[in-house]
Formats: structure tokens, sequence, C-alpha cells
């Protein structure tokens, strides 16, 4: 039975795990559920009705940094962890970083606001879009701009989780029409367009584009 995926492809969790299948050259399959709206046989999979989780024959699964090691671990292919333990708590910190304290901003202040809430007759809350912009995601974005310093990834040479979990927030920054400043944050820029470049990034992505437009009134 093929590896089954679960959640809504603008979720930057699902993306992050979709992107680490196919840098893996895991088979899987796609199954959209909603953020909300959720169908009551999905706790079944995920406890606490989160998105994404799995299903690996009858092997369930959810949280993404538990899926994201699980799939590292189980089936191997590109060391998204690095090759060493070091390196490996480097990245996990990273994506701990990514998930729980840029994500409150980069997705659920700024996407969330200006993408999905008008989709559910809610009006964006200016306020907290502009207190993400102007307060709180600048320093989290120094911090990740120090921590890359010169080097092409968060490894260095290498690629791994890390920069996955970083720029799939910075995707739903772009979604949300916010680009990283290039003159404020290079190494982030840079970081951004070298991640999109790649196969198992650019192939996604146009279906993304697509959704926002629908979202947004743009298509």
């Amino acid at each position: 039975m093929a590896l089954t995926l679960y959640g809504a492809i603008l979720s930057p969790y699902v993306r992050k795990i979709r992107i680490q299948l196919a840098e893996q050259q895991i088979e899987y399959q796609h199954k959209h559920i909603p953020p909300r709206d959720k169908p009551e046989w999905y706790t079944d999979i995920s406890p606490l009705g989160r998105i994404p989780a799995i299903q690996d024959g009858d092997f369930k699964l959810a949280d993404s940094a538990v899926i994201a090691q699980y799939l590292h671990e189980s089936r191997g292919g590109q060391p998204l962890y690095g090759t060493s333990p070091e390196q490996a708590a480097r990245v996990r910190w990273l994506e701990k970083y990514a998930d729980y304290e840029l994500a409150p901003y980069s997705t659920f202040a700024l996407f969330f606001q200006r993408v999905v809430a008008p989709n559910y007759g809610e009006q964006p809350d200016q306020a907290m879009i502009q207190a993400a912009l102007d307060h709180h995601l600048p320093p989290l974005l120094n911090y990740l701009e120090a921590e890359l310093g010169n080097a092409p990834f968060f490894l260095g040479h290498q690629f791994s989780l890390a920069d996955i979990a970083v720029c799939t927030q910075l995707i739903n920054m772009a979604h949300a029409g916010e680009l990283i400043d290039e003159y404020r944050w290079p190494g982030l820029s840079s970081l951004l367009s070298r991640v999109t470049s790649r196969a198992s990034v650019s192939a996604i992505l146009p279906t993304e584009h697509q959704q926002v437009a629908k979202l947004t009134g743009r298509l």
C-alpha cells in the first residue's frame, strides 16, 4: 500500500512533507483535508485533528516534524538531517524555530488573514498583520539571517530539512504578498530563490499559485 499524505496543499506543514517526499523520491498519494471542517474519521489518523498526517500501511502518524523524522529514518535517501549528531540537532532546532516561532506570524497572521479568512466571511485583522510585519517578524528573520551567514544553506553547502522548514514559511509570506527584502535579509532572499528553484519545490508551486489566485479572486 502506498503511503498516504493528508492535508491541504497551502499548509506550510503539508508543503514541508511534500518537498521531503520529493527529495527522498518516495511515492505517495495525497488526500485533501481542509484546515477547517475536517471529516470525523480524520481524528483516527490525527488525534488532535491537525494537518498533515500520514498513513503508511497500518501505521498512522501526525505532526510534520515527527512525520519528517519518521520518513527520514524509515526510507533513507537524501540526508536531510546532515551527517553528524550536531548537524541533526541544528536541523531539528531550526525546524522547530520555523514551525513554532516563525509560523504564527508568517502563516497565521499574514497568510491566514489575507488569503484564508476572507473565504470564511471574516475580515482580515489589519492590526495583527501590521504588528507581524513591523514588530514580530523582523527579529525572527534577523536571527535566521545570522544563522545562515554567507552559506548557501543552513548546513553550509548541504541542503537540509532546516532549509525546507524555513522556506515553506517564507513561501506562505510570498503567497500573502510579502516578499523577503533582499537588501535587509539578502541571505534569506537568496535561500528562498535557491530552494524554490529545486525540482521538489518548483513542481508544486504552480498549483499553489493557482489556488491562491482562486482564493483571493485573482483567477
